[in-house]
């Protein structure tokens, strides 16, 4: 993690706690920023807003969308590509209301609808940290949309039947950590942008919040307390040490979920993480009743036996147990039973990369299988692994597999 550093040159033109600064630092700038830079760790800001190898917070890689493409834009302090003509109140108004600089209006890619739910303290010190972020001149075209979606006025209308910002209003008949896990959760964290499924105008079906979505070629499991789909079965220990660390007993974190433990949870206090943790496993999150699984008689079973045998068995071992921290185990894994086999058949087909964190530097992977398994044998693989070892899920047909690759 970077240092922080502070220098007189700070001008009258830094806004802290939303009001203008004097022509010397506050007393309390220090703390202001720190928070601030919290705040960007909890928001997750940087895996949007940084591109791999790229400069910090100076615009990111681009996003596909249901609608099309969208760059998340340079928010560092640069004056003619980045936010450095905007005030503490255009900020402000564009986290709160989705509405920037210039009246420009924001899509909802970018999470305003969560970070409604954040006090103006800490957007005041998310907006103080940002203003000490090195100014980068880098120009991005961030609405990359077709027609008509590419007409940023439609979101009034989207706003209107989608959004109604509100402050976390914690629930009194739960205790101060289970709120702030919902805070963290439903606010600065917008898990629900990844794990909650979408409505046909975008916006999250809160009436399956968390249980599971589609995005980007992966699908961001269900992460309630649902005992066959999601974390039911992890302890609150297990999710702190994933979060913390990209792997646990469970599994082991690949593709967005990497960006996001490496940018975001990794660097989050214990506390935190462990609030986290009790929310999620409060939530029911849906169906808990399991199929029953495919009969091992089954042309598609016997022919994925045959393949786990001779391509995955090494590593996944015969009963699917895998090897703790290193292999993820298949057995009764909540991840390899999700209604989607989206993620399933892009680790087999494209490979996978373990995130490296601070506290587990050593990154876990698995080669690519598109060489070697057909579209046909990676179906019939993975229909044996969601229907073996007490898992069972629909079968992965060869048509998801050649799209997928």
């Amino acid at each position: 993690m970077k240092t922080i550093a502070f220098t007189l040159s700070l001008t009258a033109g830094l806004f802290v706690s939303g009001l203008a600064a004097a022509q010397s630092p506050s007393p309390d700038l220090a703390f202001e920023v720190i928070e601030g830079h919290y705040q960007a760790i909890l928001g997750d800001c940087a895996a949007c807003h940084t591109k791999p190898g790229g400069e910090p917070f100076a615009g990111g890689a681009p996003l596909a969308t249901p609608f099309g493409t969208l760059v998340p834009p340079n928010i560092t302090p640069d004056k003619e590509t980045g936010i450095g003509n905007w005030s503490y109140d255009d900020f402000r108004k564009a986290m709160k209301t989705g509405i920037g600089h210039d009246g420009k209006r924001l899509y909802p890619a970018m999470p305003y609808p969560a970070y409604a739910k954040m006090p103006d303290k800490d957007i005041a010190h998310l907006w103080a940290y940002l203003q000490t972020v090195t100014p980068v001149h880098n120009q991005v075209e961030a609405n990359q949309l077709p027609f008509p979606f590419n007409i940023r006025a439609l979101m009034m209308g989207w706003n209107l039947l989608n959004f109604s910002p509100k402050p976390f209003a914690p629930d009194p008949t739960q205790s101060a950590e289970w709120n702030r896990g919902a805070y963290l959760v439903e606010g600065p964290g917008h898990c629900g942008t990844c794990h909650t499924e979408k409505t046909l105008l975008g916006a999250d079906k809160t009436s399956v919040a968390l249980e599971g979505a589609s995005l980007q070629g992966w699908y961001a499991p269900n992460i309630t307390g649902n005992p066959y789909l999601g974390i039911g079965s992890w302890s609150e220990a297990d999710l702190v040490t994933y979060l913390k660390t990209g792997v646990n007993s469970h599994s082991i974190a690949s593709g967005p979920m990497a960006e996001a433990i490496e940018a975001s949870t990794s660097q989050m206090k214990d506390d935190d993480l462990k609030a986290i943790a009790v929310y999620l496993k409060s939530l029911k999150g849906g169906d808990t009743e399991k199929p029953q699984p495919l009969d091992a008689s089954d042309a598609r079973m016997k022919i994925g036996a045959a393949v786990y045998h001779d391509t995955c068995m090494a590593c996944h071992g015969g009963n699917g147990q895998g090897a703790s921290q290193l292999f993820p185990a298949l057995a009764e894994n909540p991840i390899v039973q999700q209604k989607s086999a989206e993620s399933l058949i892009r680790v087999v087909l494209h490979g996978s990369q373990g995130v490296a964190t601070a506290t587990r530097p050593t990154t876990p992977a698995m080669p690519s299988l598109s060489w070697r398994l057909s579209d046909e044998q990676t179906a019939d693989v993975l229909t044996y692994i969601r229907n073996s070892w007490g898992n069972a899920a629909e079968p992965v047909k060869p048509a998801d597999v050649k799209q997928q690759r």
